[in-house]
């Protein structure tokens, strides 16, 4: 009987929103995909997963992390091979949540758009026009190419579910998971070992980057209604109109100006300074804070977006 080896690895979905733009910080992998600053946990020298994790970041990309969170520890047999596909190692592979406000990148990194990955997740100008061309009639193949009956509704049931009416921005894992399946994404094809037969949706990652980016940008999604973590991400200063546009970038959706001010103004997040922006153009804008105190004041600070959405989105 073979014998797998198993090592575990810590990656980083390292986050920041620059204007309208949600960005991850890439490196640079031997001239291969795109891939999440990852190393090894070295149990000798290493006290804690976290502690590597920020030991080997900061070595990679010059980083000294801030908010960080443990996002889920992937494990499946062939979608990270340590040493080529057929290897006898497994990888299990912890990933990791961590905003900042975006920096100078380090030689070999680099951030960029995480709609460049998922192009599919960003709805705030219009429902993209290759869910239509390009994904649904994939995906209906794929419900018809089911080997029996049972499979096929179950497919379609995940079909409508991701991609149907009501689009819930929370379930990004989801829908990269069933275009992985459905051989829509280059992974599944390199994962496979087989040739692909056909266009791939998004840029790839190294590995299942890809998949633990997904995870990453879903929680961070989920999480801005229950926690004001959107507050990680901007300056100790800024206008509600910066604020809405930072949220909004994140969720991959339009809200409406007035709810949006309104919601934050009934969840107490911000407070005023008394300053103004001077813009190059238009009208001087109050400056905002967060406003530290509501995180003793309730145990769930945060934007209930799914009932504010803009019409137009």
């Amino acid at each position: 009987m073979s014998k797998e080896n198993v090592s575990i690895g810590l990656s980083a979905a390292i986050v920041a929103v620059e204007g309208e733009r949600p960005s991850v910080l890439v490196v640079a992998h031997q001239g291969k995909d795109d891939a999440l600053p990852f190393g090894p946990f070295d149990p000798a020298q290493q006290r804690t997963l976290e502690s590597g994790l920020r030991k080997w970041v900061g070595e990679q990309t010059r980083f000294d992390l801030g908010y960080t969170e443990q996002l889920y520890t992937f494990g499946d047999k062939g979608r990270h091979s340590a040493g080529g596909h057929g290897s006898s190692t497994r990888v299990v592979s912890v990933g990791y949540l961590a905003l900042t406000r975006q920096g100078k990148e380090a030689p070999e990194t680099e951030w960029r758009s995480w709609y460049h990955y998922f192009p599919w997740e960003d709805w705030r100008d219009s429902k993209p026009a290759m869910i239509e061309s390009a994904i649904l009639p994939a995906l209906k193949k794929f419900v018809k190419d089911a080997p029996n009956a049972e499979t096929a509704e179950l497919r379609r049931e995940r079909l409508n579910v991701c991609f149907g009416e009501g689009w819930d921005e929370e379930r990004v894992l989801e829908r990269y998971e069933l275009l992985y399946e459905a051989g829509l994404v280059e992974e599944f094809w390199r994962d496979s070992g087989k040739a692909n037969k056909g266009a791939s949706l998004g840029t790839a990652m190294l590995f299942d980057h890809r998949r633990i980016l997904a995870t990453a940008i879903a929680r961070l999604r989920g999480k801005l209604k229950y926690r004001p973590v959107v507050f990680e991400l901007m300056a100790p200063t800024f206008t509600l109109l910066e604020l809405q546009r930072t949220v909004e970038a994140l969720a991959g959706l339009r809200l409406h100006k007035q709810n949006f001010r309104r919601l934050v103004a009934e969840q107490g997040l911000v407070e005023g300074t008394g300053k103004f922006s001077a813009p190059a153009r238009g009208r001087p804008a109050e400056l905002f804070r967060f406003r530290r105190d509501v995180l003793r004041e309730r145990p769930a600070p945060g934007l209930r977006l799914g009932v504010r959405r803009s019409k137009a989105s």
